[in-house]
């Protein structure tokens, strides 16, 4: 998708803060902890290149995504350090894994047979980082016990270069006030990790939840997510550690302010019926942005002004109600300061009654990103 550098949006990602959120939590880290920034899904949708970056300049070593491209993409933008793919990639591209140097997690025995076959009659000289996933209670992959755990590392090392190079598991809970889940996973993964007869590199569990809200002692490195962002992991259920500086603004203008009278209809389904004479503005931001339907009802900022949705959310464009005719050309805030008043992310989230990782992922790619100190 192009973006549309031509019209007068813009997602604004500063920098700083990014580059602070990771000083802040490596100023808490014990030491020798080591910090992977988490810049997966475009960098939560900030763009993963730029947050890469500055979260490089801010202390982390390393970085986290989720798919094997993605991290094709950073090493090709030149990025040397330690990079973790986190979802499972076919043993058809061990060549490529090997040639960009991407960490790999190995979670089943079924994979470990099929790579087996493969590089029964593929050579692979360079080594192969394979991190070994345990599923200690979050159901989505890695190996499900101890007896698992343990032969599946007895067969990584069989395998023709493959270096056992970390261990992990991820929290459930984590970002939840009842830690009795989180106690449970964790039990596990310390049986396990005390079973293991020599211990990997890495050893990996807190996310930004686990590192912002537990004193984990098992790992030496976080994978340090959503709080890079400068966003809560737990939304509004626990307070952060210390202060999270949200990276992203999002704004626009308006592109067109006319007056309609009482009774006019706004919007597809005509679902808006002025109530009496009204101003009206249409801003240049819809669903294809990320923007979505249901975001009808929310308000944006102008002038430090609420000013509601009316009827429904175009695919380009939306309208607002207005408390009085402002220039064409006025700055629209849909996520940020503007004058006195704030939109976070979170505020969209619970409109849209989810979290704000969708919001943030959600925003498209048609929206340019300016990036600023």
């Amino acid at each position: 998708m192009v973006a549309s550098i031509h019209r007068p949006t813009r997602i604004i990602v500063h920098n700083e803060a990014i580059s602070q959120n990771v000083k802040n939590e490596i100023a808490r880290l014990p030491k020798g902890r080591e910090l992977f920034a988490v810049v997966k899904a475009n960098g939560y949708g900030h763009g993963a290149i730029a947050v890469a970056k500055a979260a490089r300049a801010g202390g982390a070593t390393g970085f986290c995504v989720a798919t094997l491209d993605e991290g094709i993409e950073l090493r090709e933008a030149g990025f040397t350090e330690p990079i973790l793919v986190l979802g499972v990639v076919d043993v058809v591209y061990l060549p490529l894994l090997a040639e960009y140097q991407l960490a790999f997690p190995v979670a089943s025995e079924n994979w470990l047979v099929q790579a087996r076959e493969y590089l029964a009659t593929t050579e692979i000289t360079a080594p192969l980082l394979a991190h070994v996933k345990v599923d200690t209670g979050m159901g989505r992959i890695g190996f499900q016990d101890k007896e698992a755990v343990l032969r599946g590392i007895d067969t990584l090392k069989t395998l023709p270069s493959m270096v056992f190079e970390g261990i992990f598991t991820h929290f459930a809970t984590a970002d939840e006030a009842d830690g009795q889940y989180y106690q449970e996973q964790h039990a596990a993964f310390k049986d396990i990790l005390e079973s293991l007869p020599e211990k990997p590199r890495y050893i990996h569990v807190s996310n930004s939840a686990t590192a912002l809200w537990h004193e984990e002692e098992l790992g030496n490195m976080v994978r340090y997510g959503v709080a890079l962002y400068g966003l809560n992991p737990s939304g509004h259920t626990l307070e952060a550690s210390y202060p999270l500086q949200p990276a992203l603004e999002f704004v626009s203008q308006l592109v067109q302010v006319k007056q309609v009278p009482q009774g006019a209809k706004i919007g597809y389904g005509a679902t808006y019926t002025a109530p009496k004479a009204e101003w009206i503005g249409t801003v240049p931001v819809g669903y294809a942005d990320g923007w979505l339907r249901k975001m009808s009802g929310f308000s944006v900022l102008v002038e430090g002004v609420y000013c509601e949705i009316i009827g429904r959310v175009c695919m380009d464009q939306f309208m607002i109600r207005l408390p009085h005719e402002f220039p064409e050309g006025t700055k629209v805030t849909l996520v940020g300061k503007n004058k006195e008043q704030e939109i976070t992310l979170q505020d969209i989230a619970d409109h849209l009654d989810t979290i704000h990782y969708e919001v943030a992922c959600l925003l498209s790619e048609r929206i340019p990103r300016d990036y600023q100190k």
